[in-house]
């Protein structure tokens, strides 16, 4: 059973267990719809839900006091502490004072990840706290803190439920660190697109800037000042996601460098819809795109040396066409070369990652990183065949929640 089908079914017992164990029975009115089980079921899953999201932020004094109220009202007991591993969280219900002296109850606990009960010795006569449950909470086998119920007197029921509802909260967990390894996954990704961005370029951008400095001064300072830009955007170290302005900036900056080397020999057309620039999608999600299709359309049909910049008698230039275009609730952003194509069997290998380190890099990237943020319906459609130039289309949702350019 996965974890999301065992915590529905713990939840479902918790339900039950609400429904039995109540204080006082709500009156069914013929206006009601559903059965008492219903209607307890209902409740335990309601209150559920307003405790996840909180603990999918990781097990932290705030995530804790956002979520301790609902846990506490799922096992419908006197007090509920949570801690980590050094120190309580927070304490919800009756008794708080208990608080100074968890830590060392649960020292054991921590250690050994096993449950543990134990009588509260407390003096004060007027506090109903005489026993308590607590029970570890577990990520991949690492004790990360405890939960702690209490209650007037022992209880072999809320010795269960403690531990269900503490195996539930270790589900909410465990997302929320799937969740951050996902992050530090986009992170790397970008890591390796920010390698990828060749030191052959930048030599290549810089020796052409310099051939411009005795020749065309102003021209060289231009080219200097977009390769900074450039640069300054591709390692900028704030945000996974961006606008479509910004990164087709970027890229007009990029093309500016190809184009001081390769002249006449590379024509780009730029169409973008004004209403599309305010669009957010993952950081260098277009430029690798455009790179690949000057490496293998321009870059790829070079052969034999000549001149920088020059075309010869009766050679048409390398062709690049960047459409950025409203289709409705999306933005379809395609980007076409005429140059050397590749075989679509071997384009499929590099998409299913059989490439090799430094083969399709980017395509495969920027294919990944799609589907993980807007689904598999949103990764790359790929045209493209021996000698038949490529052609990438990327759409992209005007809205998806969480997805903001910064």
């Amino acid at each position: 059973m996965t974890g999301a089908g065992y915590a529905v079914l713990v939840l479902l017992l918790l339900g039950a267990g609400f429904l039995l164990g109540r204080r006082t029975a709500r009156p069914v009115r013929t206006s009601d719809v559903g059965t008492p089980v219903e209607h307890a079921t209902f409740e335990t899953l309601h209150t559920a839900s307003l405790a996840a999201p909180p603990l999918r932020a990781g097990l932290t004094e705030e995530s804790a006091r956002k979520s301790a109220r609902r846990l506490r009202s799922l096992l419908g007991t006197d007090a509920l502490c949570l801690t980590d591993r050094d120190r309580v969280l927070v304490w919800d219900g009756a008794g708080e004072h208990h608080g100074r002296h968890v830590m060392d109850q649960v020292r054991d606990l921590l250690a050994s990840g096993r449950d543990t009960a134990f009588h509260s010795d407390c003096d004060d006569l007027d506090c109903p706290l005489r026993w308590a449950v607590a029970v570890p909470l577990t990520v991949d086998h690492r004790v990360l803190g405890a939960l702690i119920a209490y209650a007037p007197r022992e209880s072999a029921v809320l010795a269960r439920a403690a531990g269900e509802v503490a195996r539930w909260v270790c589900v909410q967990l465990e997302l929320a660190e799937l969740d951050r390894s996902r992050t530090q996954l986009i992170e790397a990704e970008i890591r390796a697109l920010r390698a990828q961005i060749s030191p052959h370029f930048i030599f290549n951008s810089l020796a052409a800037i310099a051939s411009f400095v005795r020749t065309d001064p102003e021209q060289a300072r231009e080219l200097l000042l977009e390769f900074a830009d450039f640069t300054r955007y591709s390692f900028r170290s704030h945000g996974d996601f961006t606008t479509l302005a910004d990164e087709l900036h970027s890229i007009d900056q990029y093309l500016a460098l190809v184009r001081a080397r390769f002249g006449e020999r590379l024509a780009v057309t730029l169409q973008v819809a004004p209403e599309v620039l305010p669009v957010a999608l993952p950081f260098l999600c277009l430029q690798p795109l455009v790179e690949n299709a000057v490496k293998h359309g321009l870059e790829g049909a070079v052969t034999l040396p000549r001149a920088p910049g020059s075309v010869r008698a009766g050679e048409t230039p390398t062709r690049i066409t960047i459409r950025a275009l409203d289709a409705g609730s999306e933005a379809e952003v395609v980007i076409e070369d005429d140059g050397t194509g590749m075989d679509p069997e071997r384009l499929r290998r590099i998409l299913r990652g059989e490439g090799g380190k430094s083969t399709g890099i980017g395509l495969l990237n920027v294919d990944e990183r799609l589907r993980q943020v807007y689904g598999d319906d949103y990764g790359l459609v790929i045209e493209t065949g021996i000698g038949a130039g490529m052609k990438v289309t990327v759409r992209l949702p005007k809205y998806r929640a969480g997805v903001h350019g910064s």
